[in-house]
Order: structure tokens, then sequence, then C-alpha cells
């Protein structure tokens, strides 16, 4: 027998052992897992964490259907997924790896790893059975032996109409060499020679601003003599704008290969030298227009030119300068007896404008001269010496211009020593020209006069002036022919523009006036209100910076409609 004392003892020595951890425990026992402290967690994991992800590891998860379900027309199709057949192809969910195979160290069992990932491909548009079904619903219409596309079908007479407008609006080049490249047809329509009689070359074989290779130079070389040999039969104007190389072996080209060359235009070129005008008398026989405008070239060589073939000259155009200023002393000496349009222009920016000039020289060299254009150049008139026999003028002239937008020296003598003989005149344009008086223009001979443009347009000598008077003179002599009439500026007082409007608005028997510009005029409702009201194809008015006007209506009208209701607000 124990006493209580050693039973107790006793059953606290059991108790200890049974809490101990045992190293023999196997799997199959039950009871507590042994638990161990470590540092380790107390780092900042949680003591339960293992037991979290055990917990997430066992929830169970839905299965995958075996099946998928499709709606017809009529039923729904059940289609298999699980069988055996499809086992390892597409339609089986790739197996994720396990975290063994990724932590196993050797470069063989790494390959081995890497294949299988790779091996695996991910499912195709062409195994799902949503893509299949809009796949199905494509039809499919199969095509005859005898069906062909419609540019094959297409009449060559229709295409070379089409290409026709394309070409009036854009140019035959490069849009006929880039058609010509869709098909035979087409190469075969682009090729025919009513298409190439006007062409004008650009940007399209030289980029600007670049300097060319020698075998850049080759290949220009060569497309500009296919296309001349191939294409330019037929031609009759010609352009070449933007060349800086390669100008003067252009124009012996065309002048070679195009035998009904009528008209050359050179624009912002460099390089003419005197061998191409010399091609172009040798070959071009039928060349009656050379525009020369912004353009670098020899002047001896086209003074030899217009020396020996300028009989069959009808047109020049060149801008002023220095050495460029002899071709005009060259037409005066009668190198060109048909010449019916001289035009001399210059750039805005240019300071030295002034060109000499003997008029009455050039009505006896040039008395079939038909337009007369200075633009922005300031004439000085000079007079032969050798004056007896007085000239019969400019009887055919139409047109004369003398536009500029810094001061002109023109006076009404000036005018008239031009137009004295005039009587066909059309246009007038003398814009800048503030000299000229009201009374020297009604003393014109001129009675059919279609545009006068007398607006002043710069800004150092507007309002300087004192206002003028007269300008009833000349909307009363020209009131049933005028179309086009140009005033801005001109500070006229308001009793005379009241006139002027007036006697416009009396021509009713043809109503003939289209555009109307009294910008910056003392125009005054009054004044205006017949004109608007009485002329009925008055098309355009420019009322803007009229400060006699109210507010609100101080702008350009277009249109009937709009000019219109113009008249409502003035009333």
């Amino acid at each position: 027998m124990m006493d209580p004392s050693e039973a107790e003892a006793s059953a606290q020595t059991e108790r200890k052992e049974d809490g101990a951890p045992s190293t023999s425990n196997t799997s199959g026992q039950d009871g507590p897992k042994p638990t161990k402290v470590s540092l380790k967690r107390t780092s900042g994991k949680p003591l339960n964490a293992k037991a979290k992800k055990q917990k997430r590891a066992r929830v169970s998860r839905p299965a995958q259907l075996g099946y998928t379900v499709h709606q017809g027309e009529d039923m729904l199709l059940v289609i298999s997924s699980t069988t055996s057949q499809y086992h390892g192809s597409a339609w089986t969910p790739p197996k994720k790896a396990s975290k063994k195979k990724k932590l196993i160290k050797g470069k063989r069992k790494a390959i081995q790893i890497k294949k299988k990932k790779t091996a695996r491909a991910k499912p195709k548009l062409a195994n799902n059975p949503v893509a299949k079904e809009k796949e199905d619903t494509v039809l499919f219409v199969p095509q005859n032996a005898t069906d062909h596309r419609w540019g094959q079908s297409l009449p060559e007479e229709v295409l070379i109409n089409i290409f026709q407008m394309v070409v009036l609006q854009d140019g035959a080049v490069p849009f006929l060499c880039r058609v010509g490249r869709v098909c035979r047809l087409w190469n075969a329509a682009a090729s025919s020679p009513v298409l190439w009689r006007k062409v004008t070359v650009g940007y399209c074989l030289i980029a600007p601003g670049k300097n060319q290779l020698p075998k850049t130079e080759k290949k220009v070389k060569d497309k500009f003599n296919w296309l001349a040999q191939n294409r330019f039969s037929q031609l009759r104007d010609f352009s070449l704008c933007h060349w800086t190389k390669n100008a003067s072996y252009a124009v012996e080209v065309v002048s070679q290969f195009c035998p009904h060359l009528r008209s050359l235009t050179l624009s912002y070129c460099t390089g003419l030298t005197a061998t191409a005008f010399h091609s172009l008398g040798l070959h071009s026989r039928s060349l009656q227009s050379i525009n020369l405008q912004y353009s670098e070239f020899q002047v001896e060589g086209l003074l030899d030119y217009l020396e020996n073939h300028g009989n069959q000259i009808k047109q020049i155009l060149f801008t002023h300068g220095l050495k460029n200023d002899r071709l005009l002393a060259a037409i005066t000496r009668g190198h060109c007896p048909d010449l019916e349009l001289l035009e001399v222009n210059t750039k805005l920016d240019s300071k030295d404008c002034e060109l000499p000039i003997y008029i009455q020289a050039l009505q006896t060299a040039c008395p079939k001269l038909k337009t007369f254009r200075m633009l922005n150049v300031r004439p000085l008139h000079k007079t032969m010496r050798n004056g007896a026999d007085t000239p019969l003028g400019f009887p055919l002239l139409e047109e004369l211009c003398i536009a500029t937008t810094s001061y002109s020296y023109m006076t009404d003598k000036d005018l008239w020593d031009i137009l004295f003989g005039s009587t066909r005149l059309r246009v007038l344009d003398l814009r800048g020209c503030s000299r000229i008086t009201p009374a020297g223009l009604a003393a014109l001979p001129c009675l059919e006069l279609e545009c006068l443009f007398w607006g002043q347009y710069f800004s150092s000598h507007v309002g300087l002036s004192s206002p003028k008077k007269g300008l009833h003179m000349v909307t009363q002599k020209w009131r049933r022919t005028l179309q086009q009439l140009d005033i801005a500026n001109q500070l006229f007082t308001e009793e005379d523009l009241e006139i002027a409007m007036s006697h416009l608005a009396q021509a009713t028997e043809t109503d003939t006036l289209r555009s109307l510009n009294l910008s910056g005029t003392r125009i005054t409702s009054l004044a205006l209100r017949p004109v608007i009201s009485q002329i009925t194809t008055l098309t355009y008015l420019n009322l803007s910076s009229c400060r006699y006007l109210p507010r609100g209506v101080k702008r350009i009208y277009r249109g009937l409609e709009d000019i219109r209701q113009l008249l409502d607000k003035l009333e």
C-alpha cells in the first residue's frame, strides 16, 4: 500500500510523461501533433500559418464540366470533352507542375521541364466551338470561270475618260505613272497620248533641298528620258518646277521628242544654259509661249533664240531683274512682231522695282499685243528722240495691268500714252496708282470696260491724300458694261459715292455688275440701298472697314441671299 503523498507524486510523474514529445511517433497514430517553438516563427509570421495553408489546400473545388452546351435552331447540342479520345489534346486543361520539379537541380532535369512547358500549346481558335459556329455561318459563293473584276471588263475608252478628269485636276504626273502599274488594261489606258498633252513635272522625281548623288542623277535622267520617248509624243504644254539640276537636260530632251510643243514653263528652276535654247530653236518649231518667271537662265542664249526664232513667239513672261531687262529691250527692237501677251513681274519684297520702258517703241514693235501686265513693277516711261511717226498705240489691247503694292508714278498722261488707241480694252487694273484721277479714266477711248480694279492697298500712303471727287463720271460711262468694280480705300466723299452708286443702280436694262468692293470707303446706307435693291446679279459685296455704316454689316457678303439679308438690316 502507498501513502497518499506517494500516490500523488506518482500521478504527477505520469502526467508529465503523457505531455512530453515522443520521437517514435508514426503517421498512423492518432493524437495531437508535437509543436516545436523556434525563433523563425517570431520574425513576423503567425504561429498558425502552416495550419491555414493546409486548410486552404484541403478546400474542395468544383469539378470541371465534361461537356459543352450549344444552342442550335431547334435543339440543344451537348458536346463531350472528357472522353478518352481528347486525352492529351488541347481540350484537356494543362496541369501545373509540382513544386518538387521546380526545385530539382541539374541541367538535364531543367531542360526537360522547359520542353514540357513549351510542348503545352494553348487552345487554337480552330478547336474553339464558338468560333467554329461563326465560320459556319459565312456563305462562300463559288466563282465561275467567266467572272472577272470590274477593272478588267471596263472598256478602255471609259477608263481614258475617267483618267482625263483626274489629269485635268491633278496633272498627268505622277498619277498616270502610278495607275499604269495596276494591270495591263490600265497601263494601256494610261499610255494614251491624249492624256499626255499637258504635263507638269515637279517634286515627283527630285526631292527638294537634297543633293543628288551620281546614281540618283542618272536615275532621274533615265526616268525622264523614258517618259519623253514613250509618253510625250503628243505633248503640247510642258511645265518644270523647282529643278535646281538637270533643268537644261530636261528642256533638251523635251525639244527633241516633242515636235508639237507649244508652251514651255520653267518656274523656280536654275541652270538653264544656252544649249537648251539652241535645242528649242532646232526642234520646237511650234513653240509659241515661254514662261521663265522666278527662274535663273542664261540671258544671252534666250536673246539669240529670240533673234532667230522670235517671230513664232506669241507669249513671253519673265521676272524683272538687272539682266532680264535686256529681254524687254530686245522685244522693243522688233524681235517678236506677233507678240500677244507680255508680262513682267517681280517679288513682293523686291526693293528695286523701277522698269524703264519705251512705250512708243513697244507699240511699234508689237502692234498685235492683247495683254500687257506689269505686276509690282513701277514703269518709267521714256519717249523716243525721233518720234516723228506717231504709232497707232495698241489697237488690239484687251487687258492692261499696272498693279503694285508700293507707290506708283503712273499719271493720267502716262495712262493716255498707253491706251489712246485701245478701243477694245476690257480689263484695267490700276491698283496702287493713286495719281490716276476719275477725269483721266473718263477720257479713255474704251467704251466697253468690264473690270476696273482701282483699289489702294499699300499702307504707307493710304489716308494721306485729300478727299477725291468725280467717281460718278466713271460709273456713268461704264455702268452698262461693268462686271467688277474695286475702289477699296479710295477717299471719295459721301455725296460723290451716293451719286456714283445711283448711276450703277440706273442700269436696269441688262444687269451686269457681279462684284463690288467698297472696303475702307465712306459709303453710307443711303448710297448702298439702291444698288442692293435694284441690281439682281450682284454676288460679291465687300463692306469691311466702312466706318460710315452701322455695326453688324461691316463684312464681306457672298451670294444673292446673303446680300438680300443685308437689305433688311439697312431698312
